[in-house]
């Protein structure tokens, strides 16, 4: 019975060891691997040198110093866009430093494909100091070189800029998404469910006044965020007028107003076009810039089972002739920097006006003639209800 005990002893004891050098083996392994996860972190982080080597620039308009300790590149000129060589950015973090030295704007581009096709984020330095100012930060595309501002009202916010003196910025994008910190790292001052432009990926650039430091980008680390696009809160919304028949624009020189003659005839073409996220009929998207004033005509058919008066909400850049049934129903201007100017500030939004609409029962033809000279082309258009209403 003695030997029978220690027998059984020696077995657990070789048990036990077996069981330490196992567990030891395993912790091990896991260190290796927790490891070699940060060397390969550390390896795909890219600190960009700030030296003239590494940028794409003119002769003049761009200086590269030390500043506050650290290499820097300073941006004297506002036509000029140092542009980082060898780098194809998707998706990933961006983080950098960056004074101004004279307003109104700091950016970055990325994803830049060229100068016509890319995404940008910026500050506007002159708000420093104006914690609930909510143009602080703003974010648009470039479409066929068109600057996308003022068909997007709502991707900005409010950040805390801080004046002489360095603001870290961070862009972490995933996909269809982005969220951008300043100075603050825990907490995002935008958060776009989804990026605009045509661009997938690109390279990245820097402009406005300012000077530039510590430029690390960390491919494909997102941090989580998902690449889906995030949640249109105009989705469920039915007073939405989506589908619409579009023609080709044609030049619409100044001192021009719409007479009968100019509209369609019954002989007219047309083509499908949908409208994008928040109702946004994205006329820039399909036609691009020019040097000249132009014009367009949107057709929708709006059926009532009965005669009935609806309020519609426009949204609009930059002018506007309404035609129901074949009759002028309401004209209007959202000029920038005009006393004309809709809120907010001459931009396309749904808030920029209203007005009353007499619906025969039966098919309603709704043509909107939309003329453009600035910035972004488009419309957005939302009845007030639609009982016995389709579209």
């Amino acid at each position: 019975m003695f030997g029978t005990v220690i027998e059984d002893s020696n077995h657990h004891f070789c048990h036990y060891k077996i069981r330490t050098i196992m567990t030891k083996l395993i912790i091990w392994r896991c260190t290796i691997v927790f490891i070699f996860m940060i060397l390969i972190k550390n390896l795909s982080a890219q600190k960009i040198a700030m030296t003239a080597d590494h940028w794409q620039v003119p002769d003049k308009g761009v200086e590269f110093l030390q500043y506050k300790g650290v290499p820097a590149m300073k941006i004297v000129s506002d036509t000029v866009i140092p542009v980082l060589k060898n780098v194809d950015f998707a998706n990933g973090t961006i983080e950098y430093d960056v004074e101004s030295v004279e307003p109104p704007f700091t950016g970055i581009f990325f994803r830049r494909q060229s100068a016509e096709e890319c995404e940008i984020v910026y500050l506007r330095v002159g708000r420093a100091g104006a914690p609930l100012a909510m143009d602080a930060i703003q974010y648009c595309p470039v479409i066929k070189r068109v600057v996308l501002w003022d068909l997007l009202p709502d991707y900005q916010g409010p950040a805390p800029i801080k004046k002489s003196d360095w603001n870290h910025v961070k862009l972490v994008v995933s996909g269809m998404q982005m969220l951008v910190y300043v100075n603050d790292m825990s907490r995002p001052v935008l958060q776009i469910p989804r990026l605009e432009g045509n661009t997938k990926s690109g390279g990245i650039a820097f402009s406005g006044k300012s000077i530039f430091a510590n430029l690390v980008i960390k491919p494909n680390e997102t941090n989580g965020l998902s690449p889906v696009e995030g949640f249109d809160p105009t989705y469920q919304d039915p007073r939405y007028l989506r589908d619409w028949f579009v023609d080709t624009p044609i030049t619409f020189l100044f001192g021009r107003e719409l007479n009968v003659p100019d509209l369609p005839g019954k002989d007219h073409v047309w083509n499908k076009l949908s409208a994008e996220r928040r109702g946004l009929v994205n006329l820039t998207r399909l036609f691009g810039i020019s040097k000249d004033r132009r014009l367009v005509f949107l057709k929708t058919n709006i059926k009532s089972d009965k005669e009935q008066i609806r309020k519609i909400n426009l949204g609009f850049s930059d002018e506007v002739s309404v035609i129901l049934n074949g009759q002028l129903a309401y004209v209007d201007k959202n000029w920038y920097r005009n006393p004309i100017m809709k809120e907010p500030e001459g931009r396309c939004s749904i808030e920029n006006s209203s007005f009353s609409i007499p619906l025969k029962a039966g098919d309603n033809e709704l043509i909107i003639a939309v003329s453009n000279f600035f910035f972004g082309w488009g419309i957005v258009a939302r009845l007030d209800q639609t009982d016995g209403i389709s579209f």
